[in-house]
């Protein structure tokens, strides 16, 4: 039955409790139920996911598993200015009131298509973790202010791990936004780790009213929207994504709280870091490189943060769109930030907009970084930002952090992430 005994192994380390059960479900089409054993598994995944119990495993079998569309009507918006207004959305798998350990064959093989707004939703599912599938086929809300994604977290605990959230992009032109990777509502507490989210129609990940993330090593590629949005009075922590091909890159709005640390930020068209509102931004040891306007910008009077060891570089391609084409933009004020030992050069109008030259000021520079390439974005053994970033920051060696993307406590060369590679 089962082509892959080794997901036993993996379930007994996520189950919620070694003696809660196992559930099977394959792709097979003989009009049978199933009852959900490694004999006779169900063949719909819905029925696998409603029949379970709070710390059971489902686990399944290669195949496409197609869900019908569902109205989910909320009477709270995630993105409205009044939180009570009403939206109208629809759902395809549900994950309600309960915490399950969900394991796919691997992304390439088991594959969910949705049909639907909101495709996986997890709603008071606490202690809930996704792993090894695909989540496509989403269909666009007509409502705008329905939060569309390939997965959708509301008052849960859900880890979503190694999975490729990708082309959901049905969408009408009627409507502007589209269908994201992953979106946290209210009381979202979320693990969003080692995933592949591409060619989705709005956001790769965003948050909304009080969600919770730790965002980490995922490819966050082609949408529009941002690659990562955090708003509202949400919090994240945002480590060693590749974040490209949006309409912008990472961003802190509203009351938000982020750390953004070891990040590539690269190819988006207007803006690659942002902080606004009355958000903190705290953005370390970030490679912001070939953005179409600005790499980083402070866009508000209230909000605050630090930006430093970052390599700020060969941005502003584009006619300018949201803000001037330099490396790092001021449109607020410099009194909230801490603005140190960043390497800004070879951006298209300039280095600094809208504030003083901080150039050989407060540890910034301005220098050939010395990348070996423009892909992992390695220094070369003389590079000038070897043990030349904040002395307040380490490197994981405990020499003096270096201004760049492996400098800093959080740095990792990717074959410490995916063993084999370089």
């Amino acid at each position: 039955m089962l082509k892959i005994l080794s997901t036993m192994a993996i379930a007994l380390i996520f189950s919620a409790n070694g003696f809660c059960g196992t559930i099977y479900v394959e792709d097979i089409e003989d009009k049978t139920r199933g009852d959900g054993t490694i004999s006779e598994p169900y063949r719909d995944l819905q029925t696998a996911l409603s029949n379970s119990s709070h710390g059971d495993t489902v686990l399944i079998e290669p195949g496409r598993y197609i869900s019908q569309s569902y109205a989910f009507p909320e009477t709270l918006c995630g993105n409205c200015e009044n939180h009570n207004t009403p939206v109208s959305a629809s759902r395809g798998f549900l994950i309600e009131n309960k915490g399950l350990t969900i394991i796919g064959s691997g992304v390439d093989s088991t594959i969910l298509v949705t049909n639907a707004g909101y495709g996986a939703l997890f709603l008071r599912s606490y202690d809930s973790y996704i792993t090894n599938l695909q989540i496509t086929g989403g269909k666009r809300d007509l409502d705008g202010m329905a939060t569309d994604a390939a997965v959708v977290v509301k008052w849960g605990r859900v880890t979503i791990a190694n999975c490729l959230l990708a082309d959901n992009t049905d969408r009408p032109e009627s409507v502007v936004v589209g269908i994201g990777g992953v979106m946290g509502r209210e009381g979202a507490e979320l693990f969003i780790i080692s995933n592949r989210i591409e060619n989705n129609t709005w956001d790769g990940v965003a948050l909304y009213r009080g969600a919770t993330a730790y965002i980490t090593d995922n490819v966050i590629n082609g949408g529009r929207g941002a690659g990562i949005g955090i708003t509202w009075d949400a919090t994240a922590v945002i480590v060693r994504n590749w974040v490209s091909n949006y309409w912008k890159g990472i961003g802190s709005f509203g009351d938000s709280r982020v750390i953004c640390s070891n990040n590539i930020v690269r190819d988006n068209l207007g803006w690659g870091i942002i902080a606004t509102g009355t958000s903190y931004m705290d953005a370390a040891n970030n490679v912001v490189y070939n953005n179409g306007n600005c790499g980083m910008a402070i866009w508000s009077d209230e909000c605050a943060g630090r930006f430093s060891n970052n390599v700020i570089v060969n941005n502003g391609w584009r006619e300018q769109w949201v803000c001037p084409c330099v490396g790092i933009w001021n449109y607020g004020t410099l009194y909230n930030f801490d603005i140190s030992y960043n390497d800004v050069w070879s951006n298209k109008d300039g280095e600094y907009g809208d504030m003083p030259d901080y150039t050989n000021r407060n540890g910034n520079i301005s220098v050939d970084p010395g990348f070996i390439d423009d892909e992992d974005f390695y220094l070369s053994e003389d590079s000038p930002l070897v043990n030349a970033g904040n002395p307040l920051l380490t490197d994981p060696d405990g020499t003096r952090s270096d201004i760049s993307l492996y400098g800093g406590p959080k740095a990792r060369r990717q074959s410490e992430i995916v063993p084999g590679t370089k």
